[in-house]
This record gives C-alpha cells, structure tokens and sequence, in this order.
C-alpha cells in the first residue's frame, strides 16, 4: 500500500507531501491544476523513463520519493529479500532526475537498477488511465487476462517452460540436418583425400631418409671405388696393411718370448689386426650391398616424389601433412557421428513435443471453459455499470501470423507459441440488436472505461497489486453512470488501496478520502499544491464540481444530499 508520496521541483511543483490511507482517496481539483504531473510521478516511481525536462524551471534536480508498505507474503517482498533488502522495513523508493539526464534511483536508501525498481513495484501499485485502456485494446493482452481470470497461470507456464525447451532443440536439428547436407557435398573429396594420404603409408621421418639413400645412390660408384680401394689396401694388395702388421706381429712375438714385458705390446698389435680384419669385412659387404642396390635408386626417387607431393599438398611438411590427415580423419568421421546426433535429438526432440503438445491441447480446451464463465460475468459487471442488455464473447482463434518455417510448431496445425495454441480477442456488443465486435471497434470512451473497471472488479481476487490509482476512469460518462461507477469503485477499494482522479462529483463522494489539488501563484512562480479537506470543504468541493467556480445555494445542497446519500450507504452497507 502508497503510505506516502513526496515531490520535490517536478514540473510546476515545488514542495508536495501526500499521505494516503487504504480504502479509496479521491483526488479533485481545477482542469490544469497539476493531477496528471501527480500521475507521472507516480508513473516515475514506478520505473518508467525519466527527462531532464521534467525538472521544475530554475533547478538542477527534481526529486521524487515514495513509501510503501510491503505485505509480508507478496512476491515485491520475496523480491526484495533475494536482493538483500528487508520487507518489513517497507520499500522506500526516490529518484533523482538531473539536468545532466544522469538520473539516479534508490531502493531503501541504496543506489539501484531502474531493472531492480521496476521488478519490485510491478507487484505494489498500478496505474490505471489512458495507457490501460490502450493496453486492453491490444488484442495481446487479452490471453493474460483470461488466463489470469480462470487461474490457468501455472498450466501456462508449463507450456512456456515445454516451448523453451522445444524451440532450441528442433533449431539444433536444423543445424545438424545443415551441416550434414553441406558436409555430404564435401564428403567424397575428404574421402579421397584420406585415401590418398593413408595409401600413401608414409612413416615419419621417411622423407629425410629417403634424401639420404638418394645422395648415396647418385654415388655409388664412387662409393664402390673408394671402398675397394681401402679393401685392397688393407688386404689384397702386396705388402698391404694386414700383411705388415702381420709380420710386425711375429717379430715382436719372437723379442717377447726373451722379455715377458714385451707381451702387452704383442696383445695390443693382435687385437689391431683383428679389428681391421673385421673393418676389411663389413666393406666386403658394404660393398656387396652396394652391388644389390644398383636399380634401386629409380624407386627412392618415386618414393620421394610421392611424398613431397603430398607434402606440397597438404601443407609443407610431413608433420602438416599428418596433422591434414587426422583433421580429415575427424571431419569423415564427425559426419559419421551426424547421424546419431541426429537420431539423439529427434528422440528428445519427440518427447519433448509430445509433452507440451498435450499440454497445449489440455490449456485450449480449459479456456473455452473459461472464456465461457468470464464472458458471463463481464456481462454481470456491464450490467451493474449501465451497460444493460450488452454482449460479451472472448473468440479463440489462431495467432494471426504467417506460417513458420518448421513443423515443430505446429499441434492439430495449429500454430504453437509460448501461450499455447490460442489466441483470444474480446468481442462486444454494447447495444441490443447489433453483431459482436472486437473491442477495439468501441468508439465511446464512456463505454471503454466501464469496461476497464469492469475487468479490474473481475480480476480484483486475482490481482496482486495492492494499490490501484484510476485517472480518467470518468472518460466519457455521467449522471447516473457516474453514481454506478463510483460505487464499483467503492467495493474494489475493499480489496485494495484505490486512488482516483475524478471531476465528478457523483465518485467523488465515494471517497474515504478525498485531497484538493490547486494551483496557484507564489512570489512569481506558478506551484502545485494540495491538501486534505474536512467534511465542510468536501461539501464545497463537491459543489464546485456540480456548478463550476461559483458556487451556489442550490449546489450547496444539491452536494450535502449527495454526501448524506453516500453516508446513508455507508450505514446501510455496514
């Protein structure tokens, strides 16, 4: 509940202090004297935007605060506490708007978000004026309003929760089903490439090998001649390096047997003779390699060619050209993977559209049923609101949409959205006689307002704003109209905090409370100002508003008999 409400250099208000009680308060006062700026602060205070030109003639700030109580079990209070703020403490909410446009917003004395402000008074005050007629015109609130009347907001949020679920999933299979298409195209040169490389059976390092045994092919002759003639010299040759070392041998074994000091030195010299018979060996066969080898050097060149082929291809560098082979391999066999993927999905995809295809079904068929008792009792309400003999229907039909691109979407080939299969529109007839209409169709603000509070007396049980303030509820109507409207806004403002802006005299007197809002001029300056009246001035103020500025005998009593009628009513109904 709005306990209070200040206004600090906001448009031509200077210094305004309001306290308001529960029950219903009336606001009344001269055309211009400043009600609609009351309206946007509030409106500010509730989150909307804010402007530099807001800010009263001859200030750098304006500011703006209100107090509300916050009821204990409210969603605003559950809000407030996951956000570290304390509900009992009530919610005390100012805004400061600069000439720089650099405004600020505090929450219990704590800078915050407009975010932050406007998900907290969602759920403590409403503005009810020229916005919520426009806003009920709009067809796409009207689904909200019905669902929120037979009190299927849950099994709505179910489907939203089943369509969050599908909407991502059948996109993933179209992504998947893409990617597959545009991979196939790729699939037989990725193929080909992998065969070509793993025929190819290259062997790290195969390259720089392969270079070797080219260089030493190129010169095997050399090679031949070189190492023959080392054999030769030291073996087959006459007086060769094995022959003279043999006999150097046997000349020093024939000293040793006269000096065993001398046997070291003929040990030494036979193992030399040894280990160059062995090193005359192995160029023996070195050699007959070299012989074996003599048409091998046309393959280590077609060898080579292939690898330095697929070398250039794939990338420079054996090392490139494995690390190509394994992408490959990856892609051949992603797009293998592709179709479990594909079967995964369309699996969870399946239940999932099952699931909220049902729901969908069951949310249709429990609003038909509801759009049935809702359309009763508008009419009910129209009728305590002088609208007798109207019609009210509520047409469930299919989102006026174009058909969307996948068949996901659609359940009985009706189109699904977050809100299910539906699309409601209400449709009246305010006069005997004539067809249903789309409510948007209503040309008479005085019947479009009695509308408004219609639905607001219906949704009063369901509704969890605590303070509703009507301007302009009195659009379009009058005399006994007047009296009906303000004593259905008498019965709402037992089940809420209700503050209305009225120029008539017939809801005005309805109020609890009822503040006089004046302009005036002070030291030069055109101000705002507005106070509780006792019961005497509300007799004048009622009076003013039946006969203009100059007040008459005749209004005099014409407004104490409203009022004495009012208190009649309030004795009667207590």
């Amino acid at each position: 509940m709005l306990k209070e409400l200040l206004i600090k250099n906001f448009a031509i208000i200077d210094d305004l202090n309001i306290h308001f009680e529960d029950g219903l308060t009336i606001l009344s006062g001269e055309t211009g004297a400043g009600k609609s700026i009351i309206i946007n602060a509030v409106n500010l205070l509730l989150g909307s935007r804010a402007s530099a030109k807001m800010i009263r003639d001859g200030n750098d700030t304006a500011e703006l605060s209100a107090f509300f109580d916050v009821p204990e079990a409210s969603k605003a209070a559950a809000i407030m506490a996951e956000n570290g703020y304390e509900p009992k403490d009530g919610l005390l909410v100012r805004r400061v708007i600069a000439g720089n446009d650099r405004h600020r917003v505090y929450i219990n004395d704590r800078m915050a978000t407009m975010q932050m402000l406007a998900s907290i008074t969602a759920n403590l005050a409403g503005i009810s004026g020229q916005r919520a007629h426009q806003g009920l015109l709009r067809e796409e609130t009207h689904l909200s309003i019905l669902d929120r009347f037979g009190g299927l907001l849950p099994l709505v949020a179910q489907v939203a929760d089943r369509y969050e679920q599908l909407v991502p999933l059948f996109r993933t299979l179209d992504v998947l089903k893409a990617k597959k298409n545009n991979r196939e195209k790729e699939m037989d040169l990725l193929r080909y490439q992998a065969a070509e490389i793993a025929d190819a059976d290259i062997m790290p390092g195969e390259d720089e090998s392969l270079e070797k045994d080219k260089l030493r092919l190129k010169h095997t002759e050399f090679l031949h001649r070189s190492v023959f003639s080392v054999i030769e010299s030291l073996h087959g040759a006459d007086g060769a390096i094995l022959e003279q070392l043999g006999e150097v041998r046997k000349c020093l074994e024939k000293a040793a047997d006269l000096d065993d000091g001398l046997t070291a030195g003929v040990q030494g010299l036979s193992d030399h003779l040894f280990g160059l018979e062995d090193v005359t060996e192995t160029l023996r066969s070195y050699l007959g390699t070299l012989n074996n080898e003599t048409d091998r050097l046309e393959s280590v060149e077609t060898r080579l060619d292939l690898i330095n082929r697929l070398k250039r291809k794939y990338g420079g560098s054996l090392e490139t050209l494995f690390q190509k082979r394994d992408a490959i391999e990856a892609e051949v066999c992603a797009v293998d993977d592709l179709d479990d993927d594909i079967r995964r999905n369309e699996t969870q995809l399946s239940d999932v559209y099952d699931h909220v295809a049902d729901l969908a079904r069951h949310l249709s068929e429990r609003r038909k049923g509801v759009a049935t008792d809702f359309s009763q009792a508008v009419e009910k309400e129209l009728n305590g609101l002088k609208m007798a003999g109207s019609r009210f229907a509520v047409r469930l039909s299919l989102p006026p949409c174009g058909k969307p691109a996948s068949p996901w979407l659609y359940v009985d080939d009706k189109q699904l959205s977050v809100t299910g299969i539906d699309q409601a529109a209400f449709m009246i007839s305010p006069n005997v006689g004539e067809s249903l209409k789309p409510l948007v169709a209503i040309a008479s603000g005085g019947e479009l307002s009695r509308v408004v509070l219609a639905l607001k007396a219906i949704l009063a049980e369901t509704d969890a704003v605590g303070t509703v303030i009507f301007d302009e509820v009195d659009a379009g109507i009058g005399g006994a109209v007047a009296d009906v409207v303000g004593k259905k806004l008498k019965a709402l403002s037992k089940k809420h905090q209700l503050i209305c802006i009225t120029h008539l005299p017939q809801i005005a007197r309805f109020g609890d409370h009822h503040y006089h809002i004046k302009k005036q001029v002070e030291n030069g300056r055109t101000t705002t100002a507005i106070r509780p009246m006792d019961p005497d001035e509300r007799i004048n103020e009622i009076a003013r508003m039946l006969g203009g500025e100059k007040i008459t005998r005749t209004a005099l009593e014409h407004a104490r008999a409203l009022m004495a009628k009012h208190t009649r009513c309030l004795t009667i109904s207590r």
